[in-house]
């Protein structure tokens, strides 16, 4: 089994540069992984000089705006993939993270090994009657979360009740394959480097499919999963992106993940997974701190091990 397998992890940041460097300090602990950050343009000055000092770790220059429900989700998510191809590296793996994740279990890069031509994404394959996202054309202003019973929530309900009801008011007239079908999930996933460079080519050479999802509702849960499920990828989906995740399920937090704490260690520990998400060291510093010692630690002794074996 080839030990040297390389990932890259492409980040999307806007806040609290010591928590992510914690994380990066996890990804870069085994010398194995380079890590790819953009920073939200909300927060670029802010955050600019402060991310980790690493060869391993790649800041880009360029800057998107990154809201919640719009394109610029997926536009993040393209320019970070662009620039690993760019860099003409031959990695094994492409995992998109955010800054709130962390590292909860050891072993991933083994993992990773055992399983060289998996796509690690979850995703759900949608019926007609819950597809008044793509098939709608949404304003900016609605593409906004609110956490109240916000007018614009409101008429969110309301236009895709109609929907529901064959009323479509605002249709996207976008062109859309007859044969492609749609599929929606979480956004963040892990997929071999081959994967990530089909994507790439494929969009190059396919404007429209970008276009379709440009007035869409939250393309980024949408975008991903349907490209890879309508190519001959899709038979290697594993529906698993290896996340733990404590969903809200009140008015004000529903499908959204919460804040962890300590109070979640147990859940994160037993649940089997790699990763969790998501941290904020202003609600709950001492998770982020018991998860990044308990993994770095870890990883680095395994690290010296690896090296006596190998002098004997």
């Amino acid at each position: 089994m080839d030990s040297n397998l390389r990932t890259a992890y492409i980040l999307q940041v806007h806040k609290n540069p010591d928590q992510i460097n914690k994380f990066i300090n996890q990804l870069i602990s085994d010398e194995q992984a380079d890590v790819y950050v953009h920073i939200d343009r909300k927060s670029f000055n802010q955050l600019k000089g402060k991310i980790v000092d690493s060869p391993r770790v790649k800041i880009l220059t360029q800057s998107i705006s990154c809201d919640w429900g719009d394109i610029s989700q997926v536009d993040t998510t393209l320019l970070l993939l662009r620039e690993v191809i760019a860099s003409k590296i031959e990695y094994d793996f492409v995992c998109l993270r955010s800054g709130q994740d962390l590292l909860i279990k050891d072993g991933f890069k083994d993992y990773l090994m055992e399983n060289k031509d998996k796509i690690f994404i979850t995703l759900r394959d949608v019926s007609w009657k819950n597809l008044g996202l793509m098939e709608m054309n949404w304003s900016k202003m609605t593409r906004k979360r609110y956490t109240t019973a916000h007018p614009i929530r409101i008429y969110r309900r309301i236009m895709q009740t109609l929907y529901r009801s064959g009323i479509n008011i605002s249709p996207n007239t976008k062109p859309w394959p007859k044969d492609y079908s749609f599929y929606v999930g979480s956004q963040w996933f892990t997929i071999p480097f081959d994967v990530a460079s089909y994507i790439m080519k494929f969009l190059d050479e396919n404007e429209w499919y970008r276009d379709y999802f440009e007035n869409t509702m939250c393309p980024d849960e949408w975008f991903f999963q349907t490209l890879i499920m309508n190519s001959h990828y899709k038979e290697n989906v594993v529906n698993n992106n290896l996340f733990y995740f404590n969903w809200g399920a009140t008015f004000s937090d529903r499908n959204s993940p919460l804040d962890l704490t300590m109070e979640d260690m147990s859940a994160m520990e037993e649940s089997g997974q790699y990763f969790a998400r998501k941290f904020d060291e202003k609600v709950n510093p001492d998770i982020i701190n018991y998860f990044a010692n308990k993994t770095t630690f870890a990883r680095r002794k395994s690290a010296r091990k690896e090296e006596v074996n190998a002098s004997f």
